[in-house]
């Protein structure tokens, strides 16, 4: 299995594991998914298998060994004291692991680089390291429990194959979301039966998902990956539709897998919290960023943002600057910074690469011009939530975003700035007859079939962002309207999905991260 979206997955692991699962009494069924977790987790890593293994029963160890000196320690002070030490022990454990894994090969790559620009004649050899899958996620939601366990919003779990499963769940350990213990460990070990009305839920999300998945990314991805490998050969016309179309096939893969994922749980009776809210009406970046990737967002807001704005370091600032600023921007001065670290980790977070490091400070500009702009805004009454200026205000963020994803998808921070600049000094446009469609691998067909497609999914979008329940009216509908819509669905993914010769699946785009 390499993804959600492999026959093997969805016509035998999903429906075996369904089976076991029901064949077992509720208060084991919890056993049967980490069981399958493990499974699907050591059929795309291997032997990295241990790694996800030992790591989770150390993580275990730290949330017991920071209850027990609550226990022993007669004084408050003295007991978290001693847990602030456990707890930076097991984050920076954890945080280092990721960092040897991931951006080993980063650093010492920039080390040769600068020994070459210094005329030293040494050369560091890059090792290979192994990487399991969804490390990333894996290892935030590690802090976060350790975190959560030293300012006592949970208690340590005593079970460490419980514990495990809350860490490696099977849908969401490749592509997240990223979950809070309080959030689904619960869930997770209730062993709900498997329902008429879970099962319904479920493969409705599965099936939307599929639809995005396969329908409208993978149809682009051979566009996307021609325009973007080879965009010496084209206008910044060209390379403009290349912005475009990777950030709308990054939307609807990252959000069709999003659907698969919560999906799953859901037909376990495990709800997962959403990752998308509409992305595309926001209003501005900041916006943007609170309705994609929602659980990322919401993790560096509580275990980046508010730990260092409010630090001693970042109130003795606020309290020296608030004569000269004010008081709306000297709390912005110690925000700023906050931010700033946010979107430092941001970027590393999602690869390791500088270019990964300017998609984060891009953004980071962009949020801190908004917040500086806020006052400025409300003295003229200028308001972006109704009329002509909130529509003006969702292109200009949509243009913004588009960017910002070219910066993501380039193969280094050269190529991005060298395709930015393209689209200022050569906007222009080849013709698409039928030899240009041919080298983009696409035809007249893919095109036609995506834009209906993505309608679909804006007038769905439009639907659930004026708060209209689609998914109840569908399941509450008569039968023949149901199940003909239903059928729809599928018969659409097994006759105009992107599979077989000449077609080129998406790779999971957070799986590795």
């Amino acid at each position: 299995m390499e993804s959600y979206f492999t026959v093997m997955f969805a016509f035998f692991f999903l429906p075996v594991t369904m089976f076991v699962y029901q064949l077992f009494p509720a208060r084991k069924r919890w056993i049967v998914l980490l069981v399958a977790s493990l499974i699907f987790f050591w059929s795309i890593s291997g032997s990295l298998i241990l790694f996800v293994i030992l790591s989770g029963f150390m993580i275990h160890y730290f949330g017991l060994w920071m209850e027990n000196i609550d226990l022993q320690c007669s004084s408050h002070k003295e007991a978290q004291k001693k847990k602030r030490g456990v707890l930076v022990f097991a984050i920076c454990m954890h945080i280092g692991i990721l960092v040897l894994c991931k951006y080993t090969g980063f650093l010492l790559g920039n080390i040769n680089s600068l020994f070459v620009w210094l005329n030293i004649p040494i050369l560091i050899q890059v090792p290979k390291i192994g990487l399991p899958i969804g490390i990333s996620f894996y290892s935030l939601q590690a802090v976060s429990y350790c975190v959560d366990v030293y300012r006592q919003k949970i208690k340590a779990d005593h079970n460490p194959f419980r514990l495990l499963l809350f860490l490696v769940f099977f849908p969401t350990i490749m592509e997240g979301p990223i979950c809070r213990y309080e959030q689904t460990a619960y869930t997770l070990w209730e062993g709900k039966s498997i329902s008429y009305s879970s099962l319904t839920f479920g493969t409705q999300r599965i099936a939307w998902g599929v639809f995005k998945k396969l329908v409208i990314a993978d149809r682009l991805n051979p566009m996307v990956n021609e325009l973007f490998t080879n965009y010496q050969n084209y206008s910044g016309g060209m390379v403009c539709i290349a912005m475009v179309t990777y950030t709308l096939q990054l939307y609807m893969d990252f959000s069709g897998t999003m659907d698969v994922v919560i999906g799953t749980a859901e037909i376990f009776g495990v709800h997962l919290p959403e990752n998308f809210r509409q992305p595309f009406f926001s209003k501005s970046i900041a916006e943007f960023w609170q309705r994609w990737h929602i659980t990322l967002g919401t993790w560096f807001k509580d275990y980046v943002f508010y730990p260092v704005s409010m630090s001693k370091m970042a109130k003795k600032i606020t309290r020296k600057t608030k004569k000269k600023l004010g008081y709306y921007y000297a709390p912005l001065v110690a925000g700023s910074i906050a931010l700033f670290a946010v979107w430092i980790c941001n970027g590393l977070w999602h690869g390791s690469g500088w270019h990964f490091i300017f998609f984060g400070l891009y953004h980071f500009f962009f949020i801190l011009m908004g917040n500086l702009m806020l006052p400025l805004l409300r003295k003229y009454h200028l308001q972006f939530n109704h009329g002509f200026l909130r529509y003006l205000a969702m292109i200009r963020t949509t243009i913004l975003v588009c960017i910002g994803e070219l910066i993501f998808r380039a193969d280094g921070l050269r190529i991005a700035l060298a395709m930015i600049k393209k689209m200022f000094v050569d906007f222009q446009f080849e013709s698409l007859n039928a030899q240009m469609l041919a080298t983009l691998h696409i035809d007249m067909q893919d095109i036609l079939l995506v834009c209906v497609s993505v309608l679909i999914v804006f007038v769905i979008s439009v639907c659930k962002e004026k708060n209209v329940q689609i998914r109840k009216k569908v399941a509450s509908g008569p039968i023949v309207l149901r199940w003909t819509l239903y059928y729809t669905l599928i018969f659409a993914v097994i006759l105009f999905g992107a599979y077989g010769t000449g077609y080129v699946p998406v790779d999971p785009m957070y799986a590795s991260y």
